[in-house]
């Protein structure tokens, strides 16, 4: 797939793909640093004995559970790093790069590219999570990655809870040059989402992002609110909303996956992003993630720059995760 979700880049972008790997690599890696550190500081702890017998991998498996990648998660990277591993001499080195093998294992076949091309147009893409998680900043990321790539946007702003939210957005579509609608704090959200869509349809636009207000899991009003966006958007075209990506805030842990769960009984939820792992050390969860729930996870965010949201990539998230540069 070319360019940014599907859409070819601007000619003034640079043309040279090796330059962009390793920046990629290299905001990814320092990005997960804090994860990294605490997973490599506790394998140097386990391999103090380098024979990976049954205790040293009891003591793997507690590891990866301190490092939130959950109990499930944890006895299969472990049964991986066994197999034909068992009894032999591992060196800390040899034993951090069989776990980032076995992450990028289990995290594989959840990796997705999110292709906005494909399909009538515009694409309609609704945005959920609870407060806090990064939810309209990554929608401002994605808005203007976009028209950088050449997209023609539309932004409603259907969070109207918070006036701070309506204010950041349109920051980002003034900035990004997408078209931008919003009412005041308290408007109707709905509303606004209706609005977003058929603006988008009667313009042409390529993609419709459309933000909504923090919802709780144990809020049912507002998860209510929720499936009224869902009635109203619908009204403009049946097939809207046609991606539904639920934010995750990476240092709220194993936190993340209850709110998944509870989104998944709410909302036909169709792929994750997963912010602030630059911020935590609880990056293992999305290794918890990707092996309890069978859902795209289609980026990571790894700073406040835009180009710091990319595209999720199992095999790099494993290496940074294990701390393996090369």
């Amino acid at each position: 797939m070319g360019g940014f979700l599907g859409f070819g880049k601007k000619k003034d972008a640079p043309q040279t793909a090796e330059p962009e790997k390793k920046d990629f690599f290299g905001r990814l890696f320092d990005g997960l640093s804090k994860s990294s550190a605490k997973l490599t500081d506790d394998v140097t702890g386990v391999f103090t004995k380098k024979l990976l017998d049954q205790q040293t991998l009891d003591d793997l498996e507690e590891m990866l559970i301190r490092a939130d990648m959950g109990p499930q998660a944890a006895a299969k990277i472990t049964g991986m790093i066994a197999k034909d591993r068992f009894n032999r001499e591992m060196g800390d080195d040899e034993v951090r790069r069989a776990l980032a093998d076995s992450i990028a294992d289990v995290m594989k076949p959840r990796e997705k590219p999110l292709d906005l091309t494909d399909g009538a147009r515009p694409r309609v893409v609704l945005v959920v999570g609870v407060n806090g998680s990064g939810k309209t900043t990554t929608i401002g990321k994605l808005c203007w990655l976009l028209s950088q790539s050449g997209a023609k946007v539309v932004v409603g702003a259907a969070d109207t809870f918070r006036a701070a939210a309506i204010g950041q957005l349109g920051v980002w579509a003034e900035r990004s040059g997408a078209s931008f609608v919003a009412k005041g704090q308290g408007a109707d959200a709905a509303g606004v989402a209706y609005e977003a869509a058929a603006l988008g349809k009667a313009q042409g636009a390529d993609v419709v992002l459309i933000d909504t207000a923090g919802r709780l899991q144990n809020r049912a009003e507002l998860m209510g609110e929720l499936d009224k966006i869902m009635r109203a958007i619908r009204k403009v075209d049946e097939d809207f909303p046609h991606e539904t990506l639920l934010v995750l805030d990476a240092t709220v842990g194993q936190n993340a996956l209850s709110q998944l769960e509870a989104f998944r009984t709410t909302a036909d939820i169709t792929g994750l992003v997963m912010t602030k792992l630059d911020g935590t050390a609880k990056g293992g969860v999305l290794v918890a993630i990707a092996n309890l729930h069978a859902l795209p996870i289609h980026f990571i965010g790894v700073g406040e720059s835009a180009e710091d949201l990319q595209p999720f990539d199992a095999v790099a998230y494993g290496r940074a995760l294990a701390g393996v540069k090369t």
